[in-house]
């Protein structure tokens, strides 16, 4: 008879803290997978979401999960207390890492539920660890904010995580009396597990922000601080597909900067690119104050759209006149020199006869080309 396969001590000879070890960096892996895929998906259909937010709910959740799913196997055994420092990591996941922060009437409700579930409500000694336990988040929460930029913020880390854990490993061992031996074995396993967290998250942060940086370089004009050209397709082609379906309206604000060449060829690039950063920021501005959810799109050299969702041709013209205004009392000031700056602009509105993106932006183009045509520094609407 075969014999029956087994993941133990005697068979696999791995001591139960190695295998605790993998189990954690896999269970914090898994979570930093399933968020980076869900935080693309919102990004690919533009939810209305910002990733802190998301971050915050699907940390929460995935935590919550684990610890309620992890403690399921030994409700009301003397072991109860086997898995808390599993618990205790994703505390320090949520409140350090994720930065999380829990409005304070949400912890009585979530202490007395996991209380419930776990059948403690009885003992005085789970009492003093829910309430240690709820300031050790806030605290980890405080210090994230306080230090996370300094230096020594890995000492500050560990003295915080260390004072805790042994106070709430000193609840576990009043309520199960297990012995000496085994609070300081379970209190050194949660310091290990506290140093390797703060190597293995850093190292996976470090490695997100970079691809943050990528990303926004690939969607960025570093010139202007505006979305680049890339950008305006993907989103173009989204919000084209989007008002098809729905039939709701889908408007364009494209412009020009008047005699920019001549800008560039009489007091230098260095002028240019002056002109072109106070113009984006004047426009980004007038933007703001008007919808925070639209964006500025540098498509060409001096060129730039502005994509309307749900706005059509009356309101997106309002718009366009705003811009056109305050650019227009625009004067950049290079060196000793002062240099006046106006728009030419195009508007139009998406139409049913619009069979692609390009359609609707060749439109919008001969607008602003006519404008320029007949003597610049004018709006032409249709």
């Amino acid at each position: 008879m075969k014999k029956g396969f087994t993941m133990t001590w005697s068979e696999w000879q791995v001591p139960p803290f190695i295998s605790s070890v993998f189990f954690i960096l896999g269970v914090l892996t898994l979570y930093w997978v399933t968020f980076t895929w869900l935080e693309t998906w919102c990004h690919r259909r533009h939810v209305a979401i910002a990733d802190d937010v998301l971050n915050a709910w699907y940390g929460v959740i995935y935590m919550l999960v684990f610890v309620f799913s992890m403690q399921t196997p030994i409700l009301g055994r003397a072991i109860a207390w086997e898995f808390m420092n599993f618990q205790l990591i994703a505390v320090i996941f949520c409140a350090y890492f994720l930065n999380i922060h829990i409005s304070g009437y949400f912890f009585p409700p979530i202490v007395l539920a996991y209380m419930v579930f776990n059948g403690s409500l009885r003992y005085w000694q789970s009492w003093g660890y829910a309430i240690t336990l709820v300031a050790f988040f806030l605290v980890m929460n405080w210090i994230r904010v306080k230090f996370h930029d300094q230096r020594h913020a890995w000492l500050v880390y560990m003295g915080v995580g260390v004072a805790f854990g042994g106070v709430m490993w000193l609840w576990m061992k009043l309520k199960f009396h297990f012995s000496w031996a085994t609070f300081q074995q379970e209190w050194l396993y949660l310091v290990i597990f506290e140093l390797l967290l703060y190597a293995y998250v850093n190292m996976l942060t470090h490695d997100g922000e970079l691809k943050v940086r990528l990303s926004r370089l690939a969607s960025h004009d570093t010139l202007t601080q505006t979305q680049n050209f890339s950008a305006y397709t993907s989103a173009m082609k989204f919000l084209f597909r989007e008002s098809s379906r729905t039939d709701q309206p889908l408007s364009m604000i494209m412009f020009d900067i008047d005699h920019f060449k001549q800008v560039n060829d009489t007091y230098g690039h260095s002028a240019g690119d002056a002109v072109l950063q106070q113009v984006a920021a004047t426009v980004k501005s007038v933007l703001t104050n008007t919808d925070s959810k639209l964006k500025l799109y540098r498509t060409g050299g001096e060129e730039f759209n502005i994509l309307l969702p749900n706005y059509d041709l009356s309101r997106t013209s309002q718009i366009a006149t705003a811009i056109f205004e305050a650019v227009n009392r625009l004067t950049v000031t290079v060196g000793t020199q002062e240099i006046r700056v106006s728009l030419s602009i195009g508007v139009s509105t998406m139409l049913t006869a619009d069979a692609s993106p390009m359609d609707f932006y060749n439109r919008v183009d001969q607008n602003l080309y006519y404008a320029k045509q007949h003597g610049r520094k004018q709006i032409t609407v249709a």
